[in-house]
């Protein structure tokens, strides 16, 4: 039950109307009458609720459309709550915002509310400016405070019936100890919802990018960074009662804050270095906002799911056009896993990792495998490490772009793991080189690759050396002499890269290619390479649309290869499935469809049984 709901059943309020027509009635302020249909008003409401709730102030000194003194007769503070039973002397002003303003009306919303509550007959001591999750509260009790402040006189809290602010407002358990020795209630952080959490996570990077501030991808990058600090605060060891430091301090300016917030970030840095190498390149104020959007919600303890979906979602929109590259849609990824099923055991790749997606739902199949073989109840030890030995020890990825692949290691902390072993490199370059950063990278060692190689990039001799190298990086005469190439696509580089980084004999692949590799007549030699060195297993041909969401409007298909063993030679009776759904879960423009994926997998799973040639 909300605090609204609670409000409403102790009948302060009600709500009347349907669907789009719906009223709130507050009752206990002169049965004043509200469109609840507005989003700023749904706001209103709840935080008028916490008032009566959470912070203990008697409902019938808080009243709604509050006429303001000395301003023009049309301005009406949102909520005053008073100090008096006759409601003359005005204690907070507090200014309601819709959930997900800008930045500049969440400013001008703080104007708005100063404004209001500095009256010259009838100061208040306290502004609250309320946008959904997103809180600031000045304190103007001090005579010394001039009404032009907005920095040192922010405070962690509205104070609790009219009591003295809190140092923070958040402490783990729900309580705090004052400066008398006393046990005084407070807030927890929260696990919330995958719209809720959406819309913190659009805010963030709103606020980051700051139309135009920084770059999308510098903005989503500098976010990762916080995020990272804000989930290892949560899981840091700490008393009942305690506060976390990842929050807004009482009479704290934004210096100190960003001092305290960096010092958290640079211990983790040494403990983690692989995670990030750089400092937070953020401003202190623009780093408090951020902070504002985050405090309260608990990261780790939000459903796995929700979190999933939460970042995907966003990453969805964000890695669009020119980014579209980096982003593999959830139900193709989804597909690609359930085709492949891989073993807690097996080692998995993927050598363009971009956001993550992949190597993201290979470990989501194995905390579900997980569940399939102990109880996570009754068998917590047994369930965690079954799938976090695989996140740590199994699980690898390279991604050229340093931005990009911050998000990746980004998007695995917050699926609980699975960053330690993803690394920005270029995957096309000597193994011996990427063996140097990370021993896990060797020939012949990965199980299994899932991958969505970058398209159409063209890699000149020029400018990289190590093209002459690649079989597929040079023609050959008639006897056999090789000539390097003066370039060749990365697509067609990843195809032998892969081959290399594959167990002979058993590893496997699931590789997105676009339909020119195999069927223009100029790559017969690429057909040619993949049939020799590889058991083509599955093709599956995508529809048109299956990446003009994001951007790119090339056909592809994803093949299924298993690498054959040394001095093995294709078969004439070597079966290949082959489908081409026409539904696979989402349009061109983005909307959900219906999916004959599943479908898909299970016809493969009976075709592995009997394997004959036919096509779904």
């Amino acid at each position: 039950m909300s605090y609204l709901d609670k409000a409403i059943k102790d009948g302060y309020a009600y709500i009347s109307g349907e669907d789009n027509r719906k009223k709130i009635t507050y009752v206990t302020s002169d049965n004043h009458v509200e469109n609840y249909n507005d989003p700023e008003e749904e706001v209103r409401a709840e935080f008028w609720a916490e008032l009566i709730y959470v912070y203990d102030y008697p409902v019938s000194r808080i009243k709604i459309e509050v006429t303001v003194p000395d301003r023009v007769p049309t301005d009406r503070a949102d909520i005053v709550i008073f100090e008096d039973d006759d409601c003359k002397r005005p204690y907070a002003v507090v200014e309601c915002k819709k959930d997900g303003v800008t930045d500049a009306e969440f400013l001008q919303a703080i104007e708005q509310g100063v404004g209001n509550a500095t009256w010259v007959k009838l100061r208040a001591s306290y502004v609250v400016i309320v946008a959904g999750a997103t809180r600031r509260v000045l304190d103007f009790t001090d005579d010394e405070t001039g009404i032009l402040e907005r920095e040192n006189n922010i405070i962690a809290d509205l104070p609790k019936n009219y009591g003295k602010p809190q140092e923070f407002r958040f402490y783990k358990g729900g309580w705090y100890t004052d400066d008398d020795g006393d046990k005084k209630p407070a807030m927890d952080i929260q696990p919330v919802a995958r719209e809720e959490l959406i819309l913190a996570i659009k805010k963030c990077h709103n606020t980051l990018w700051g139309g135009g501030r920084l770059s999308p991808p510098t903005a989503f990058g500098e976010l990762c960074k916080i995020i990272f600090v804000k989930i290892r605060d949560e899981q840091a060891a700490r008393k009942a009662g305690e506060p976390y430091q990842f929050q807004i301090k009482t009479h704290e300016p934004s210096s100190k804050l960003a001092q305290r917030i960096n010092a958290l970030y640079d211990k983790q840095k040494e403990k983690d270095p692989e995670v990030f190498t750089e400092s937070i390149k953020v401003d202190d104020r623009v780093l408090r906002t951020v902070v504002s959007h985050l405090e309260a919600i608990n990261l780790h303890k939000t459903d796995l799911d929700v979190k999933g979906v939460a970042f995907e979602q966003f990453m969805d929109g964000f890695f669009k056009g020119d980014f579209g590259q980096y982003f593999t849609p959830r139900p193709i990824i989804e597909f690609a896993v359930k085709m492949m099923k891989p073993e807690n055991d097996w080692n998995v790749l993927d050598p363009a990792c971009g956001s993550g997606g992949f190597l993201l739902h290979a470990l989501d199949y194995m905390r579900k495998q997980a569940g399939e073989y102990y109880d996570k109840d009754t068998q917590p030890v047994e369930y965690f490490n079954y799938w976090h030995d695989f996140a740590a020890k199994h699980l690898y990825g390279i991604e050229i772009n340093d931005e990009i692949a911050r998000v990746a290691k980004m998007n695995m902390i917050v699926h609980d793991d699975g960053h330690t072993n993803v690394i920005s490199a270029d995957a096309l370059d000597s193994i011996d080189k990427l063996h140097d950063r990370n021993r896990g990278f060797a020939k012949d060692r990965f199980d299994l690759i899932l991958t969505n190689p970058p398209f159409g990039s063209m890699i000149k001799k020029a400018e990289k050396p190590y093209l002459a190298g690649y079989e597929l990086g040079n023609t050959y005469d008639g006897n056999g002499k090789a000539k390097p190439r003066g370039n060749q696509s990365s697509e067609v580089l990843f195809i032998e890269r892969i081959w290399e980084f594959l167990k002979p004999g058993s590893g496997k692949a699931a590789i997105i290619l676009p339909d020119g590799v195999l069927t223009n007549s100029s790559s017969q030699y690429v057909r040619d390479f993949i049939m020799e060195r590889f058991q083509l297993l599955a093709v599956v041909s995508l529809p048109q649309a299956a990446f003009t969401h994001f951007g790119a409007g090339v056909k592809a298909s994803v093949i299924f290869a298993r690498k054959r063993g040394a001095g093995e030679k294709p078969s004439d009776d070597e079966a290949i499935f082959m489908a081409a759904p026409e539904l696979i879960g989402y349009d061109a423009t983005g909307r959900k469809t219906g999916s004959q994926l599943d479908e898909i997998v299970r016809q493969y799973e009976l075709f592995q049984k009997d394997p004959s040639p036919f096509f779904v």
